[in-house]
């Protein structure tokens, strides 16, 4: 991980539950510690004894202890986290790209649930599961009235045991029953294809420990079945983050070598760290340089980088590096704004926090937090417009946000509290439509506009660029 980070404990860029993940940070003992209050440790005892003593019923003391660990903790800021022995396994599942189950991504409609896409080669894929089948019941269980949390728990499970799944196949008319043995489950987090001669497109959904060499196995496949490409589209909509030594490679491969990707900084010396586009920042210990078998033309391809709100943390690094560089032209809205570090701390074998330890900047030294990343060209998600883009979330609008550390804010925009009304009332509306009728067309499709503005710009046509979206400007924060 370079001279300043050596590998022990783990680091998350990502964004939000379920899809944080991490790399190494050396775990190392404050040399000066400040006393503690004495005063608030006896008024957390005192607090402790009345539940104990008076509460209306009796109170396991693990259960309290545990309870004000978090409370702690997540009221620092949204990223940081305690982790039970069941989360801190989730949590693990998560960074690595691996679980047990049937391998498909699924998603919720009209109270079914309908495969995405089977994971090529998993036993679902191998059972014949396709695009669109709906999902009626797990084993004996039905799926109408569960969450998609509780479906996907029923559909994992040990490795070598089996689950029914009861299919509806809406195109042929019929409902059958599919048993299927359940196994570990390597999530694919990149796609690809080209698109027409000449351009291609690879999508990058997380950053996650195999993302480097699926990201290069598919450039290959793309370089061989194009040799002479003349674009290529880097699609980082709605994803969330991940590791940050896969964003450092694929920052790398696109740039020159040794130039700055990103840095950190915050209390720990060890938080104070700057990444370069070198393998000994990002080759993983005892691999080669994965990035060593691609062309030398995938340092000059043109190249455009979609992105939109969605985009946090770790795909923020790469179009923000790509951005500085001037290596590629970031097209889509502005992201997320999630730019903070956070290590998580092991307390046992089985529990642990995840703490913000330090802010993250791009190469020409702008903090990403509470900010974001501003493309160069504004994209609507529709050719008819984005009207719910003033609806969605982004780091500057949680509560306890972590500021970006430069002396700003984001402003309070009455235009914007207004659009968001008027997106509530369409909304209202749109619900009332049928869920085809609803759908945004799939990334990566020929319906996909966004996409076709990217490759409009590579081509050197005209790009409808958005009359609507604009940056979300910042303010100074009151003291």
């Amino acid at each position: 991980m370079g001279h300043k980070l050596k590998v022990a404990g783990w680091i998350s860029v990502g964004v939000m539950a379920g899809a944080l993940t991490t790399v190494s940070l050396q775990t190392v003992a404050r040399g000066a510690m400040t006393p503690l209050p004495l005063e608030e440790i006896q008024q957390l005892s005192a607090v402790f004894g009345l539940i104990k003593t008076d509460y209306v019923e009796p109170v396991d003391d693990k259960k309290l202890i545990t309870d004000a660990i978090a409370g702690m903790v997540s009221g620092l800021d949204p990223h940081s986290q305690y982790f039970d022995k069941k989360s801190f396994k989730e949590f693990r599942e998560g960074t690595t790209g691996r679980f047990v189950g049937v391998g498909i991504e699924i998603t919720q409609e009209d109270g079914l649930i309908r495969i995405v896409s089977p994971i090529e080669g998993s036993p679902a894929d191998r059972a014949g599961l396709k695009t669109n089948d709906l999902i009626t019941k797990i084993d004996d269980t039905a799926v109408k009235g569960l969450t998609l949390n509780e479906a996907v728990k029923r559909m994992r499970g040990e490795p070598n045991t089996k689950v029914t799944l009861t299919i509806l196949r809406k195109d042929e008319s019929r409902s059958f029953p599919v048993t299927i043995t359940r196994e570990e489950i390597k999530t694919q987090s990149v796609k690809a294809k080209v698109i027409e001669p000449g351009y291609a497109w690879i999508r990058l959904s997380q950053f996650q420990e195999r993302t480097v060499d699926d990201f290069v196995r598919k450039l290959e496949e793309i370089y061989k079945q194009d040799p002479r490409l003349k674009g290529l589209v880097l699609d980082l909509r709605n994803d969330p983050g991940g590791l940050l030594d896969a964003a450092v490679a694929v920052s790398a491969a696109f740039l020159p070598e040794n130039v700055t990707v990103v840095s950190t900084d915050g209390q720990l010396a060890e938080s104070k760290a700057t990444f370069k586009a070198s393998p000994e920042f990002y080759q993983r210990r005892g691999s080669g340089d994965p990035l060593k078998r691609l062309p030398a033309a995938i340092k000059t391809v043109p190249l455009v980088v979609l992105v939109n709100e969605g985009s946090a943390s770790a795909s923020e690094i790469v179009a923000g590096a790509l951005q500085d560089h001037k290596r590629a032209t970031i097209m889509g809205s502005q992201t997320f704004g999630k730019g903070s570090v956070q290590t998580v701390r092991p307390l046992g074998p089985d529990t642990g926090i995840k703490l913000t330890t330090a802010r993250y900047y791009t190469p020409s030294g702008k903090s990403i937090q509470a900010k974001g990343i501003v493309p160069d060209v504004m994209l609507d998600e529709t050719a008819e417009g984005d009207v719910y883009a003033s609806l969605r979330m982004r780091e500057a609008d949680l509560e306890k946000h972590l500021s970006n550390g430069q002396g700003q804010e984001e402003a309070k925009d009455p235009a914007r509290e207004k659009a968001r009304e008027e997106a509530m009332k369409r909304l209202e509306e749109e619900s009332k439509k049928p869920l085809a009728e609803r759908r945004l067309p799939e990334f990566g499709s020929d319906k996909d506009f966004q996409l076709t503005q990217a490759l409009n710009q590579l081509k050197g046509k005209t790009v409808v660029a958005s009359k609507t979206l604009t940056e979300r400007k910042e303010e100074k924060k009151d003291n």
